[in-house]
């Protein structure tokens, strides 16, 4: 794959999990815990039909007898389900986005503390003005009085989505062994159905609102989330964590237009240069990749 069409992916990837926030504002009765429930189970029950066809009964056996690099990323895929959708039932999609896009600097930071990857000046860069933008943001929904409650769950997200790039770049990198992450996906979904059942009673969901939650679990959530698996392969964790701070600008994008939920001129701002940082981050990517 080159790394343009890998760049592209990615930025699907982003686009789709961006509905997130837009199609929760939709439901009509289903809150909190059950939303998260439904969520998980669809994305689970679509993991298995996907990976059922493409492993076959060797998904179940990964499954089982899976080491342990599949089960610390299935637990941060766990947690990362869990977390993002909590949130967004207790403050805004904006909050929330912008909440989870300190990602980049912190896979940067495990990158190179635990992989020892010498990072471009580029992608440094490209953090710092990154992180800028969304320190800016942070900043106004802070003073807007979002919740602190739906602030600290998203802070859950980015540090764990730092901790699963950091080990699908170490599994890639081990060449000493071939280790299959797929299922790590599938054990996320079964790890937060089951953790958020107990929780989730008593059930209000309409018909409606599972045909919303459904379209969460494949669309916006099975699917994107075994290509980004696929694309871990391809692209160097701090970069897919730069370019997945597009989530930011598209779910701030959507909620603005489909729910209402307008963002200030702060926002706005933060999200520009967060845009501006990717751009030029990955046209000087492609500048060297056709110099080489």
């Amino acid at each position: 794959m080159t790394h343009r069409r890998a760049v592209a992916l990615m930025v699907l990837v982003t686009l789709l999990w961006s509905l997130a926030g837009v199609v929760t504002r939709h439901l009509d009765a289903a809150r909190s815990f059950e939303v998260t429930f439904w969520r998980s189970a669809f994305n689970a029950l679509a993991l298995i039909v996907v990976l059922g066809f493409m492993r076959g009964p060797a998904l179940w056996r990964g499954v089982f007898h899976a080491g342990p690099a599949v089960w610390i990323s299935g637990v941060c895929w766990g947690v990362m389900y869990t977390a993002f959708m909590l949130a967004l039932t207790l403050t805004s999609v904006a909050n929330v986005l912008v909440t989870m896009a300190i990602s980049p600097m912190l896979t940067a930071l495990f990158s190179r503390l635990f992989l020892g990857h010498h990072l471009p000046a580029r992608t440094w860069g490209a953090i710092l003005v990154a992180g800028a933008g969304i320190a800016w943001m942070f900043g106004a929904q802070a003073d807007d009085g979002a919740s602190l409650l739906g602030s600290l769950v998203a802070c859950a997200v980015p540090l764990a989505g730092a901790i699963n790039l950091t080990v699908l770049q170490h599994v890639d990198e081990d060449v000493s062994k071939t280790q299959d992450m797929l299922p790590a996906v599938l054990i996320g979904a079964l790890l937060s159905a089951f953790a958020t059942f107990p929780l989730a009673w008593p059930m209000q969901a309409s018909g409606h609102d599972l045909g919303l939650l459904a379209l969460l679990g494949i669309v916006q959530l099975a699917i994107p989330c075994l290509l980004m698996v696929r694309l871990s392969r391809e692209l160097p964790a701090p970069e897919i964590s730069l370019l997945a701070l597009l989530e930011v600008i598209f779910g701030v994008a959507w909620a603005w237009l489909g729910a209402g939920e307008q963002p200030s001129a702060s926002v706005l701002l933060g999200g520009g240069l967060v845009l501006l940082a990717l751009v030029a981050n990955e046209g000087l990517a492609m500048r060297q990749a056709r110099l080489a």
